[in-house]
């Protein structure tokens, strides 16, 4: 061997002396038998160093010592775990055409683990010549023989001082003697292939808490994120079964009040192959009594076989209705509440679970633990939030409608206080009118009379009638007392329009019309309506009544009257502002393009009609909502149609031009104190109130259209008959 061999055996060995060591077994002459097999042996550490797959590992130490002893086979043996040494299967092997192969045999030899174990423990090596006439056990010989076994030399591979299998170099033609170099050397491969197994057992358990570690991780991510426990649990049982490398990971939930005997499986991730065993219900009456309490604590059930665990037959029952043979159960805590378990089962055959596994699980359902409690937590403060929610519109509800009835029973009031003591002498004066009339009648008869018989006064008389000019008297007298008569039934009318009005002894639902309550409004907002430029009456407002034939309607009359003052004063505030701005407009330009706008219009139309043949067009206006919004609405009213077919209703339409709502306030004209007016202007209380009038108290609809520049609509919608609704 030169020197950069050297070098390089040097540089993969583990320590200086093991170095040394081979370096004294190569200085022996090239002709020496010793030197084939440190030139194996160099090989075999080689493969070691350069790989850490054990089966290829395996594979070059198997064809390599079978290649130089000559052997018929050269098989490496793997025990079971938990066997006792007396189980165990070929995990490689190299073997002679003329023999056959034992790889993946499984093997049982129930006198091993009692009769050589332990001596193979003490790291002794078996030379066995002829197995005919070595002494073994009569079941140790039949294990050999039936692998066609005359001769063999088994030396022990340990991993960390644990008898992990067995080197096996079989003679299978004929008897053979094992000499001492050959002993030798295979006890040097068997100790390179356990410093290869604790490699292995290293990576394994670093690139374990690698894939731990991100596993964990997105868990606690999901749990971090704002999602539900069905994404988070979900996101756990997938986690988990590809690391553990399990058949199925499940999230069990128990029912309440079932003192955990009952309940189901919400989440899972299961291999192919195997039942799923999500929403199934489950019942296992001894496991309230029997595991609970344990699970109450925290204890972990980590289980390698169900049938030789000593669990209650009961339990085994459950267990394998869902093919499981071996599983690994955490309890998910809600607090100090057990909630349910996390559950890792094995399918395919027994599993002893690793402690890093155990650890592995315990971590997940801690964080699963941790979700359940701010899942708690959320849903408690989500429902304290709904619950305080609908407290305060209750109370804004309340509110309003104590400030608004407040306010309109004082108006109710004063208009009524105000139409009483007009009434009376009013009712005066028009009743003695026809008296005064025929009075005076009479004593211009009488006048008449004087002139007729006494055509020449004496001169005291003629000068005063000279002077009262007494033919035109007698002309305008009459007529004063016709438009003194025209005058009282104006004002009674006007009297009876706000008698109306405020309707304070009407509380309860009435049959009226209503577009009295209409011209009662009407009459109380006159003051505003009149003129207020006479040099440019196209920017005063004009009033437009388009009534339909209207049934009367049954309804509460003077709540009515209060959504038809709050819509008509808001429109003529609207226009009041657009007049104003108008006017502003036409001081700063001076210039006449302000006269060619449109006159400022109030616009009331009433119709019978079917509920769902209101349109929501502002008068010749295109709706500009998109149309997926517009089909979405008509497919509700669609649907709703048939609800209320029978059902005729009244239609109240107060419409004006001006500046209209912005777009980003519509959704919020209907809220209680919500105002674009100038402070001191506005409540913010008349639409919500309005709303409540004609949806809660009514069944009806009321509906805000407005289009920015271009005006105001709202559409009122009531049944005729309300007795309808409620039966």
């Amino acid at each position: 061997m030169d020197q950069q061999q050297l070098e390089h055996l040097k540089a993969i060995c583990n320590n200086d002396a093991t170095f040394e060591q081979i370096q004294q077994y190569l200085s022996v002459e090239i002709d020496s038998p010793k030197t084939g097999q440190q030139k194996a042996l160099f090989r075999v550490i080689t493969k070691i160093r350069e790989s850490l797959d054990l089966k290829a590992i395996f594979k070059t130490t198997a064809i390599e010592v079978r290649q130089l002893l000559n052997a018929d086979r050269v098989a490496l043996f793997c025990f079971a775990p938990n066997s006792g040494w007396n189980d165990g299967e070929f995990v490689a092997e190299d073997v002679s055409l003329e023999f056959k192969s034992v790889l993946s045999e499984k093997v049982h030899d129930h006198c091993f683990g009692d009769q050589y174990a332990i001596d193979y423990h003490k790291e002794r090596v078996q030379a066995v010549s002829d197995i005919q006439t070595a002494g073994l056990k009569d079941c140790h010989i039949e294990v050999l023989t039936r692998f066609q076994i005359r001769a063999n030399l088994v030396v022990p591979v340990l991993e960390e001082q644990t008898l992990w299998g067995l080197l096996c170099i079989h003679q299978c033609s004929a008897p053979r003697v094992w000499a001492p170099h050959e002993i030798e050397f295979i006890q040097q491969v068997a100790t390179h292939l356990g410093i290869a197994l604790q490699q292995a057992k290293l990576l394994e358990k670093v690139r374990f808490q690698t894939e731990q570690h991100k596993a964990l991780f997105k868990v606690i991510t999901r749990i971090r994120e704002p999602m539900d426990l069905a994404t988070i649990f979900r996101t756990a049982a997938t986690e988990s079964r590809q690391l553990l490398k399990s058949d199925r990971v499940a999230i069990f939930r128990f029912a309440p009040d079932s003192n955990w005997n009952d309940g189901e499986f919400v989440s899972e991730s299961v291999a192919q192959g195997y039942t799923s065993v999500l929403a199934e219900r489950v019942h296992d009456h001894c496991f309230g009594d029997r595991y609970a309490a344990a699970y109450h604590q925290g204890q972990i059930q980590a289980v390698a076989d169900i049938y030789s665990s000593g669990l209650q037959a009961c339990h085994i029952e459950v267990l394998s209705r869902f093919q499981i043979r071996a599983n690994l159960v955490v309890p998910l805590l809600q607090g100090t509440y057990l909630w349910g378990l996390l559950c890792i089962h094995q399918c395919a055959e027994l599993r002893f679970w690793e402690a890093e596994e155990i650890e592995f699980a315990r971590q997940i359902a801690a964080h699963l633990s941790v979700a359940l409690q701010q899942a708690e937590l959320l849903a408690k403060t989500q429902q304290q939030t709904v619950e305080l929610g609908l407290a305060l519109d209750h109370l804004k509800k309340a509110q309003t409608q104590l400030i608004q009835s407040e306010k309109m029973s004082s108006l109710g009031q004063l208009v009524a206080g105000i139409a009483h003591e007009i009434n009376n002498p009013v009712n005066f004066i028009h009743g003695n009118i026809s008296y005064a009339h025929r009075y005076a009648q009479d004593l211009m008869g009488l006048v008449k009379l004087y002139q007729q018989h006494y055509p020449e006064p004496v001169c005291a008389v003629g000068d005063r009638a000279e002077e009262i000019d007494i033919d035109f008297l007698m002309k305008d007298f009459p007529l004063m007392l016709a438009s003194m008569q025209i005058g009282a039934e104006r004002i009674r009318n006007i009297v009876l329009s706000l008698r109306n009005f405020s309707r304070l002894d009407e509380a309860e639902m009435k049959v009226v019309d209503l577009h009295e309550g209409l011209e009662s409004t009407l009459l109380i907002l006159q003051y505003r309506l009149k003129p207020k430029s006479i040099s440019n009456l196209a920017q005063n407002i004009r009033l437009v009544k388009e009534y339909g034939q209207l049934p009367l309607v049954e309804c509460y009359p003077s709540q009515l009257n209060q959504v038809f003052m709050n819509l008509l004063s808001n429109a003529i505030d609207a226009l009041e502002e657009q007049i104003v701005s108008r006017e502003k407009m036409l001081q700063q330009s001076g210039s006449d393009s302000v006269n060619n706008l449109p006159q400022p219009t109030i616009t009331i139309r009433t119709e019978l009609c079917d509920r769902h043949d209101q349109s929501d067009d502002l008068g010749d206006y295109e709706d500009d909502r998109p149309a997926l919004e517009r089909a979405r609405e008509r497919a509700i009213l669609a649907s709703d149609r048939s609800q209320d077919a029978s059902t005729q209703y009244v239609a109240i339409r107060i419409a004006d031009n001006g500046p209209g709502v912005p777009e980003k306030l519509q959704t919020k004209l209907f809220d209680p104190f919500f105002t674009t007016k100038p402070v001191g202007k506005g409540t913010g209380l008349g639409l919500s109130i309005s709303q409540q009038i004609i949806c809660e108290r009514h069944h009806g609809t009321l509906k805000c259209i407005s289009h920015p520049g271009r005006g105001t609509e709202f559409q009122v919608l009531i049944p005729i008959r309300q007795h309808e609704l409620v039966g």
